[in-house]
Formats: C-alpha cells, structure tokens, sequence
C-alpha cells in the first residue's frame, strides 16, 4: 500500500476502542482507509459495531499526528508493515476475523508455502519438557517448519533456540513495540532470531509495556500458524489460552502428556481429556494430523522421524538402504551380527514398517 494509505491505516489502528474486526469491517465496506474519515456521518452508523463515540473518534487530529509519528519510527527502524489486504500479509491470519489491520515485523521472515507451527507452555519449563521440545523441533527439521512462539521464558525461548540450532526459520510475537524487548535478559538471542527469522507485533513503539498485552499478542501466535503445540502448561495460563483461540480458528492444537501428580502437566492433561487437543509424543503425530507429505529429498530420514530404530536395527536399515535388495546371509555379514540376530531384528523392522521380506531370503527398505 502506498503511504498516504498506510498513514490513514495507522489512525484507524490509533483509534481507542475500534478493535481491528471493526476497522476492518470499516475498510471492506467503503474501499481505503482515508475513504473512511470522509465518510458520512449517518452512513457510518449504518454499519454494525460503530457506535456515535467512535464516529467522533474518528475526526480527533491526534491519531493522524500520532500515525505520523509511528511512521517516522518505522521507517528510521527498517521496520516492515503488513496490510491485512496485501499478499504479504500472513495467509493464515487472514481468516482470522480479529487479525490485525496492520502487522509490524522485522528480521528476514518469508511464510510464503512454509509449514508453520506455534509452540507456547509454561514459562517455568521442566528438565524433562526441554528435552521433549528439544527433540521434537530436532525431529521435524526435515519438514522444514517455520516455528512460532511469544520469545518468553521458558518453552517460548527453548523452541526457538531449537530451531536455530536445527537451522530453521523462528518467529517471536511481541506483546510489545519493536523498540524495546521482554524479557530484557533475552536481548542476547534478539540477533540470532532475526537472522533466521524475525519478529512479529501489532503493538507500536509508544504503546508501553503490559501484562495484559500477551493476551492480545496470543491470537497472533495462535492465528498464524497451522497448529498449536502445548508443551507443559499449569492448571492455568497463558499457553491455554493460546490453545483455546487456536481452537476458535479451528487450528490444531496439540498437547503433551504427563503424569497426573506433575503440575506443569495439568494443564496439557486436561486439554486432552476435555478432547481439546491432540495427543502428543513424537513428531510424527504432527506430520500425520497434518497431513504433511514429505517431498523425494526428505524421504531418506522419513524412516527416523516416524519409526523408531534402536542402533542395530539403523545399522541394518542405513545398510540396506545404500545397498538395495540383500540377502540375509550377506546383510549378517557386513553389519557384522550373527545370522539369528540379523533375523530377529529383520523381523522387528518388519513390523514396524521399515522393511519387507522378498522370496529368496532377500529384504529391502519399504
């Protein structure tokens, strides 16, 4: 959108109490945002959820000046904005009735044909929940999804330095403007982030700091992507509200299980038991109910992220997986195990789907 548009836009988000279902309703119904500040009074009645207080609201001159204002910042900082109409905008938070007129962003973020995924929990993550979402985003590297999360503490920040080390795209939802960051103590991995992805906020830089934001800034995470991923969670909090609007958008949303006594766990246990959520133990749960093909040039780690092999059974399947159709004699052989051993483990593989027997004693990779 050309500036003039855009400045018009930023009043329209300036205004107090207007929520974004409203402009954007505004907007659908009399073309460019300008179009709407000119607009008749009696006409703009006529349209549901605009009450006579914001119509007056409208013609106060502090929101341009203050739109103004922000787009000095934003073009002083390198700052990217999104149009909910523009082809740039996320896909998926178009259909999102509350997405953001407009959406902020920096770093090199690119969403165009990505899986993506949003992973939220407890801020006070277990030695046991880091390991799972470490290994969980270490798993699904192949599939190359982009993940999302809220850059807080706790299973926020551990899913986004996963993805970093796995060399995938991350993306942080601010609960507030891109001229500050919280927490402060993650300023260090602001850097890191923006190099393999970005940030996202609908929040500008003089909109002050609020716990009451994340609420806000929860529909975002929820919004964007194709699912929700809860990996520890208290009886209440943040992550389940998240997983809530997820389900309002009729998102996905997955949950992790845990032992009844575990506090971090209630919260994931209840959305499961409730049928709120899927369950979750592996990556291969999310590329199922996803329905995510995996393309030719993944297809050689498939086997790892949906069967499970122990050392021997990925030394006998990396073999024949190299060598093609092999006998059972000669498999024992250069894999270095005795022939009864070999059979054992062939037949393990079998019924895990990871191989299949052919006359002849002979066996292949499925």
């Amino acid at each position: 959108m050309n500036s003039e548009d855009l400045l018009y836009a930023m009043a329209l988000q300036h205004i107090p109490n207007l929520g974004d279902t409203t402009a954007k309703k505004l907007i659908r119904k009399f073309g460019k945002p300008e179009n709407i500040f000119k607009e008749k009074r009696s006409n703009l009645l006529k349209i549901d959820g605009v009450g006579s207080t914001r119509i007056h609201e409208l013609h106060h001159p502090g929101h341009l000046k203050a739109a103004e204002e922000e787009l000095k910042f934003i073009e002083n900082n390198n700052i990217q904005v999104h149009y909910f109409m523009d082809r740039g905008y996320p896909e998926k938070l178009k259909h999102c009735l509350d997405g953001p007129v407009l959406l902020f962003s920096k770093g090199n973020i690119e969403l165009d044909k990505k899986r993506i995924i949003s992973v939220v929990g407890t801020r006070k993550i277990s030695a046991h929940g880091i390991a799972f979402c470490e290994k969980l985003i270490e798993d699904l590297a192949v599939l190359d999804p982009v993940i999302i999360s809220g850059f807080a503490y706790g299973t926020d920040i551990t899913a986004q330095k996963a993805a970093i080390k796995n060399n995938l795209q991350t993306i942080g939802c601010l609960a507030h403007g891109l001229n500050q960051i919280y927490p402060k103590s993650h300023k260090k991995y602001m850097a890191p982030v923006e190099e393999n992805g970005g940030f996202f906020t609908d929040f500008w830089s003089t909109d002050n700091f609020d716990r009451n934001n994340f609420l806000k800034r929860n529909r975002i995470i929820a919004g964007i992507s194709e699912a929700t991923i809860v990996i520890e969670s208290a009886e209440k909090g943040g992550a389940l509200v998240t997983a809530d609007i997820a389900n309002s958008y009729d998102r996905e949303v997955f949950a992790v299980p845990g032992r009844p006594t575990d506090k971090a766990s209630i919260g994931c246990n209840n959305l499961i038991k409730s049928q709120q959520s899927h369950v979750l133990t592996s990556a291969a749960d999310i590329a199922y109910i996803l329905n995510w093909e995996i393309g030719e040039k993944e297809k050689s780690v498939q086997k790892q992220l949906f069967i499970e092999l122990d050392e021997d059974e990925q030394k006998l399947y990396e073999f024949l997986k190299s060598s093609g159709k092999t006998e059972l004699d000669h498999l024992a052989l250069n894999c270095s195990f005795p022939t009864f051993k070999t059979a054992s483990l062939l037949l393990n593989m079998e019924l895990k789907g990871a191989v299949r027997p052919l006359p002849g004693k002979l066996f292949e990779v499925i």
